[in-house]
This record gives C-alpha cells, structure tokens and sequence, in this order.
C-alpha cells in the first residue's frame, strides 16, 4: 500500500464513522485507565458489565483503593485473570494517590510504570483522553495493518513504529480507533467481512485473492 493508497484508506474510514471512540464506558481518565487494565485478555463488553457495577459504588483511587484485594475482587470475577487484575489495580490506586496526587498522569513513562499498565494500556489512555497522537496496537490492529499492508511488521512495536510514519497527519488523532473497530467487526480473523468493508481495493490481500480467482 502506497502514501496515496493509505490517504483514501482512511478517507473512506473517516466518511463510514466520523467521530470514533473506545468502546469501553468511563466518564472521567481514571475510569477508562482501571477499564483499560481489566480489558487485557477480555472484551470491552465484558469489561462495561463489570465496570457498570463497579463505578456507581467506587470510581476514584481512594474509593476502589478502600475496597481492598478481595472486595474488588467481588465486582470484576466475571473478567479473565480477575486475581490478578485485582491486585494490580489496588496498587495502581495507591501509586496515583501516593505519587500523582489521584490524578491519571499524562506521561508515557509515569503510565507505564503503574502495575498492568503496559504500552498498549498507556497509549490508550495518552489518545483517548489526552488527544496525543498515538496508536495502540492490539491483535486486531496488529492482525488488519499486516493484512491491508497499511504498514507491515513481525512485532506489535514495529507495526506500531511503521504506523507511526505512515499514517497521514489529519488522520492520527483517530487511527487507533478506527483501525481497532475495523479490526474487530469486519476484517476479523478467520474470515474477514471483505462484502462488508470499504477499504477493500487498497488491502493487499484483497488483491491477491482476486488474483487467485482470475487464475482459476
């Protein structure tokens, strides 16, 4: 996929969905942080249903921090790896209450140094709810950008380093979301919805299975 290609894949993106957005509920960055953590290995849906119980009881570091290993446990054991989700959350409120006066910090190195927050995690919140222009690379995105040949790579880091560059300027702010929702619903893994998506003449492996059937 060449710059020009790349330009009308995200034009036709932005026209199907104009305003995209992590499908996981929060109302303030603290909430989507905790949301983000607990979505490791799990669904955004499973995550909401937890989250939805969660929050009207305790959304702050200092309320979730008071609830304890065990208590915690109690709102999010429906979610993979709930034990240690738990105990990474607790400590990740006694680090912002401690270190970040209980607010969620916008720094990479600040957000990658709380427990469960890994990259992917901290570049989620870095764009949701700071606008920073970055991508986090999930096995959605990862799976859609080496398929599409938007921007291919072995690694999560280097399909995120090669994104970086490639993605058009207008276009970053709101990559992530759209890549990871394309990802998701319609270039899925074992089948993609290719009857379904709007990017299909700039994907690389559209072509080449169109190839195949001319040769048959």
């Amino acid at each position: 996929m060449n710059q020009t290609q790349r330009h009308h894949f995200f034009a036709a993106l932005q026209a199907q969905n104009p305003h995209p957005t992590t499908e996981l509920n929060f109302s303030t960055p603290f909430e989507l942080l905790i949301a983000v953590i607990l979505s490791a290995q799990a669904t955004d849906v499973g995550v909401n249903k937890a989250t939805d119980k969660l929050y009207p009881v305790a959304n702050t570091p200092e309320a979730i921090y008071a609830l304890g290993v065990d208590g915690l446990k109690q709102y999010i054991k429906t979610i993979g790896l709930f034990n240690s989700k738990a105990e990474n959350v607790i400590k990740t409120c006694k680090i912002l209450i401690d270190k970040h006066h209980s607010s969620v910090p916008e720094d990479r190195e600040a957000l990658e140094a709380l427990p469960g927050v890994g990259r992917k995690t901290a570049n989620v919140v870095l764009n949701t709810v700071f606008h920073h222009p970055v991508i986090a690379v999930d096995t959605h995105l990862f799976r859609l950008s080496n398929r599409t040949g938007l921007a291919k790579g072995k690694t999560v880091r280097a399909v995120e380093d090669k994104l970086m560059k490639v993605v058009p300027k207008e276009y970053m702010q709101d990559a992530h979301h759209w890549l990871i929702l394309h990802g998701r619903y319609v270039c899925v893994a074992r089948k993609p919805l290719c009857d379904q998506c709007v990017v299909t003449e700039y994907c690389d492996e559209f072509r080449r299975q169109q190839k195949k059937v001319q040769k048959t």
